[in-house]
């Protein structure tokens, strides 16, 4: 399976680079980056290792997440495509999860 990455999952990534350069440095926020992303590249091998992210069933569209250090990697499968729509600090509320930004 293809995985593409949503504008909001990418700014996620983004931030979370960012914060960590800011505070421990290039070496730190690249490995965290890249963890993440190389995480993220075996959801494709199999797409349905992921549990169900129960906060999110209101939004009926099946989100599924894997854990990454203290990030999660939330994704949905659409047709024959991972779609990774956020990467999710667990140290958040779980509330600040339920947003619009998730909908496809």
């Amino acid at each position: 399976m293809k995985t593409v990455w949503t504008r909001f999952a990418v700014e996620n990534l983004k931030n979370i680079y960012i914060y960590f350069l800011e505070i421990a440095g290039p070496a730190v926020a690249s490995k965290i980056r890249n963890g993440i992303v190389a995480e993220s590249k075996k959801i494709s091998k199999q797409p349905l290792s992921g549990q169900i992210q129960e906060s999110l069933l209101s939004l009926r569209q099946e989100h599924r997440y894997i854990i990454k250090g203290h990030y999660k990697v939330i994704y949905r499968i659409i047709n024959e495509e991972v779609v990774i729509t956020d990467v999710f600090d667990t140290r958040q509320h779980p509330s600040k999860m339920n947003d619009d930004n998730r909908k496809l």
